[in-house]
């Protein structure tokens, strides 16, 4: 008996979802959709020589290559952390920046009576006038930090301490930034923050004095959050690779970069029993992009983000397509050769990108499987 066109096994898609979905789970669901249909072959004794194939059939190779096991989680692409920009409560404001400006050290976070208030990377805010004579601490090496990395102080040695060069260094910038070259730096004259950041809400008006919160900001870095289930926890591993799913078709490739250790309780739905925040328990993860430029302005978009849960190296691999489901609940594949045709059966393994890992008696790479034509 020949094999029928329905009997082949078709990769179904899987349904959205905010829980993880296993590829190979998806795949065998429709197996045993076919199965519980009347789907049968042919077999005798495990090979045996069937029909030709009809027209709507062709050839596809058994190839030797590595393959991943992928689970799916939702997540959100975004930007890095949030911060509020406050002004030193002196002066009145004269320049504000726009909504979505990237602002980077030593640029202009704002304006007041005419100059400039730079940023500065750094996790000490100042809280004290820094001039010659005062103690040492972490603000004189942030400060000093930040004039080196703007091309200040030649001799000047980044430390915690608060020198003639450290003065002379602040001059020269005051020199350039077009302000008193007085060799001191008081609170309010620069903003702190952990690095480059991004403009999201502008709260300070023109003409009135610069104090209280001014803007609100993100971090310049792009990135992607996942609420992870507890029971799929072992999936995240710091600096291990993943494959990020853009709105629009578009993909990019990124790395995990932070692994939370809160879990926090899902929502209760209609359908939720007591005790079932447990069940739909998450914990944050975070994703670096590789390239940000692949995300390009998309903020606060909805991506899916494949985590590798088992890599298999150098295995026999053939599509999916080329299953054929048996009465038993095993499957074969019909191995095409200048001889004939004879069908093997396979065990299966791990399913990715439309492959799935085979073994088999007399299987081989090179060898040709039968599929559906396209």
């Amino acid at each position: 008996m020949s094999v029928r066109e329905e009997d082949r096994v078709a990769e179904a898609p899987a349904a959205p979802s905010r829980r993880p979905v296993r590829r190979y789970v998806v795949a065998g669901l429709a197996v045993a959709a076919i199965v519980a249909a009347g789907a049968a072959v042919a077999l005798t004794g495990g090979s045996g020589e069937s029909a030709p194939a009809g027209p709507a059939t062709a050839t596809a190779d058994v190839i030797r290559t590595d393959l991943s096991d992928q689970t799916d989680v939702d997540g959100t692409l975004g930007y890095s952390g949030t911060y509020t920009v406050a002004g030193g409560g002196h002066g009145r404001l004269t320049w504000l920046p726009d909504e979505g400006t990237t602002i980077r050290r030593g640029h202009r976070v704002y304006g007041v009576d005419g100059h400039s208030v730079p940023l500065f990377y750094g996790s000490t805010p100042l809280w004290r006038s820094l001039r010659s004579g005062v103690s040492s601490g972490a603000d004189v090496r942030e400060l000093e930090r930040n004039l080196h990395a703007l091309g200040y102080g030649d001799g000047m040695t980044v430390d915690s301490d608060f020198t003639a060069a450290t003065a002379a260094a602040i001059r020269d910038w005051q020199d350039d930034l077009g302000v008193s070259e007085t060799g001191v730096v008081a609170p309010g004259d620069v903003v702190m923050q952990p690095g480059a950041i991004r403009v999201t809400k502008v709260s300070g008006t023109l003409g009135t004095p610069a104090g209280g919160r001014l803007l609100s900001a993100t971090g310049a870095t792009r990135e992607v959050t996942v609420d992870l289930p507890v029971d799929q926890q072992e999936l995240a591993v710091k600096g291990a690779k993943v494959h990020v799913e853009l709105p629009g078709g578009r993909s990019a490739t990124g790395h995990i970069t932070s692994i939370g250790t809160v879990a926090s309780a899902g929502s209760s739905g209609d359908d939720t029993q007591p005790g079932d925040d447990t069940d739909s328990a998450t914990i944050p993860v975070t994703v670096k992009l590789n390239r940000a430029s692949d995300a390009g302005r998309l903020d606060g978009a909805p991506v899916t983000v494949g985590f590798t849960s088992e890599t298999r190296e150098n295995v026999l691999a053939v599509p999916v397509q080329a299953l054929l489901a048996t009465p038993a609940g095993k499957y074969v594949v019909e191995v095409v050769t200048a001889a004939g045709r004879h069908q093997v059966f396979v065990e299966l393994g791990v399913f990715s990108g439309g492959r799935v890992e085979v073994s088999g008696a007399g299987l081989a790479a090179g060898m040709k499987v039968e599929v559906p034509r396209t």
